[in-house]
């Protein structure tokens, strides 16, 4: 037997929201879980965590992107086994409006029903930071109408909410199974926090350690700008190189005045750089030219370094 359905759920801030907001010493840097989902930009606070997870707060163009991840993993592993993130827009001076957000199939409705949810949303009251500005409850045909009938209008600054539903939870009619996220005074979104398993991007060195996104440096001199910027620039090496011989995998560079190639490989064969090798002086050139705009002339400590380029699509 089916269980009854939800009646009006919850809309709430997360727990770090209301509890964390007062003291707070915010760090620009990027998160993910795991390797699946993300990375994003955020704003967080490194001691606020839940269980050594992290509590990061968005931007609006961000939590479009975590909105689309989350729709895109439910419709691949389904509904019933993944949180969704959904974004509702409007102005200030909107009216109120109503939004029907779907789900997958329901897996407790006999009659293959789909799993949905209506959002009430009173504009006027997302700006005072209270649970009023948004009502969640059951997708009634009532409200499926009112959701066709009007949509946010008016000409006043433009507000968000941002709304985690939690699939699983919503067959058994849990007062938690839907929270509406309100901005913050900088116009952050918490989601996930305290909740979701949250951690540090990281970004890796030429000396092979990983750091934290948000450290600038690693302990042996290489910036992340100067990382990021060789990781860009190593497809645009290959390319170079494949120009005279097609089959290269990978190539060591010196960093120890302006960076230069030493060694170039096909599979486990090095290629001779010099008279009678594959590669004339200007192609060898042009390629070093390239490290040198990704990581300057001023010598590196460390290396040389390996560049590896991924393989040729199939054609």
């Amino acid at each position: 037997m089916a269980p009854p359905p939800p009646g009006p759920l919850e809309t709430r801030p997360p727990h770090h929201q209301e509890e964390h907001i007062r003291i707070r010493k915010m760090i620009e840097t990027r998160v993910c879980i795991d390797d699946d989902f993300g990375p994003f930009d955020c704003k967080l606070d490194p001691a606020n965590r839940w269980n050594g997870f992290l509590s990061p707060y968005f931007p609006l163009d961000v939590a479009r992107d975590v909105s689309a991840q989350t729709i895109r993993a439910a419709e691949e592993y389904g509904y019933d086994c993944v949180d969704t993130v959904h974004v509702i827009e409007g102005r200030a001076d909107s009216p109120d409006t109503v939004h029907v957000i779907e789900g997958g199939p329901s897996r407790y409705d006999e009659e293959g029903g789909d799993l949905a949810v209506a959002v009430r949303v009173n504009w006027r009251n997302v700006d005072r930071g209270t649970a009023r500005a948004a009502t969640v409850t059951d997708a009634t045909p009532q409200a499926r109408k009112a959701a066709r009938r009007r949509r946010p209008g008016g000409r006043g600054a433009r507000r968000a909410i941002v709304v985690q539903v939690r699939w699983m939870y919503l067959d058994e009619g849990s007062d938690t199974a839907v929270s509406t996220i309100l901005p913050d005074d900088e116009g952050l979104f918490p989601i996930g926090g305290w909740e979701w398993t949250w951690g540090f991007s990281h970004w890796w060195c030429l000396c092979g350690e990983g750091q934290e996104w948000h450290l600038p440096h690693c302990e042996c001199g290489v910036t992340r700008d100067q990382a990021q910027a060789l990781q860009e620039a190593a497809p645009k090496v290959g390319a170079i190189l494949r120009t005279l011989a097609p089959e290269v995998t990978a190539a060591l560079f010196e960093t120890d005045g302006a960076p230069r190639l030493t060694v170039v490989v096909d599979g486990a064969a090095e290629l001779n750089l010099g008279d009678g090798g594959p590669f004339d002086t200007e192609t060898l050139g042009e390629a070093d030219a390239v490290l040198r705009d990704a990581l300057g002339s001023d010598p590196i400590e460390g290396g040389p370094h390996w560049l590896r380029f991924a393989p040729e699509p199939a054609r």
